[in-house]
This record gives C-alpha cells, structure tokens and sequence, in this order.
C-alpha cells in the first residue's frame, strides 16, 4: 500500500483572504522538510461565477469557501504542529480544534479529487442530475463528454427553453433507470 493510499483530507481554517498564502507558506514548508511522502495535496476549491457590471458580463473565479484550505495527508501530532505553525494558520476545523478528516462523500460533494475518464461511467444521452452549484437538483441529459478537460456538456431545461450547460465530472450524478 502507498502512502499517498493512507492519506485523508483535512480542513484547515485560516485568516480572511490568507488562503492563497498559506497554501504557498505549506508548499514551502513542504519542501523545507521533506514531508512530500507524507503532505500530498493542498488545494482551495473555486468556481467561476458570471458578474455583469457596467452592462459587460465578466467570468470571475471566486473560492468556494473563503477562509479554508483543503490539505491531503497522513496526519500526525508531528505534521499537524507543522501545519498549525503557518502563518495566516488558525487550526483544523474539527471538534475543539482536533483535526477530523472528511468522509469519502464530503470529498466527492467537495470535488477534491478528479474522477478519471475511467472512473466515469456516465454516456452520451444519459440522464443525470445535477450535484453541485448553481443549478444543483436539476435534472439534465448529457450532450458531449470532454474526457481531457473532465468537463461534460448537458442540455438542462429552464425557463422553457433548452440550455446546455459545462460541467465538470464530479458536478453531476447518473439517474438510475
């Protein structure tokens, strides 16, 4: 068994607008000690988001949860010292500051890890329901699959009217037949 297979994902809550500073200040400390076999991912999820100002829509991308970082790792008192010693650090989130991974399916809903091409068991035509963001519940058929971009383009019914729309992999969910 890899070690990267007994790593978990934890939270880590930081200072407002200190996320993308931590996750540098860990990549640094990362490398610093040599802790690559045991830190093995950091990520702060976004997701884009359209503004209309001034008349012009504009995409913008925009972090999912301000004031947290997600880490993978194999925790331990050792690693969790390091962790909580980074500037910007305000601790793990989990009972009175005590690190606690998250479930299997808050990863998935969270969309931390990629879901690879063979992973994915959804074609074109199928039905599927929408999981996360702005259009969650909806239900959707899908038009094309973009394998490299882990991207799919599903045609959703609003307002009457037919409307594909981009979504990545993890965003949506096959319907049972």
């Amino acid at each position: 068994m890899a070690n990267s297979d007994l790593a978990k994902w934890y939270v880590i809550r930081t200072y407002s607008a200190y996320e993308t500073l931590v996750k540098k200040n860990l990549e640094s400390m990362i490398a610093l000690h040599g802790l690559e076999d045991q830190i093995f991912d950091i990520v702060i999820p976004t997701e884009e988001d359209i503004v209309e100002k001034n008349g012009k829509r504009k995409v913008v991308e925009r972090k999912k949860f301000p004031g947290y970082v997600y880490i993978k790792l194999i925790y331990s008192e050792h690693i969790g010292y390091f962790v909580r010693q980074i500037r910007g650090v305000s601790g793990f989130v989990g009972p009175e500051g005590k690190a606690l991974p998250l479930t299997t399916d808050e990863v998935k809903r969270i969309g931390l890890e990629k879901i690879t091409a063979a992973d994915f068991h959804i074609e074109v035509g199928d039905n599927v329901r929408i999981a996360s963001g702005p259009l969650e519940t909806f239900l959707a058929t899908v038009e094309e699959i973009y394998p490299d971009k882990q991207k799919v383009k599903v045609i959703v019914q609003m307002f009457g009217r037919q409307t594909p729309v981009e979504l990545e992999f993890n965003q949506i969910e096959k319907l049972s037949n």
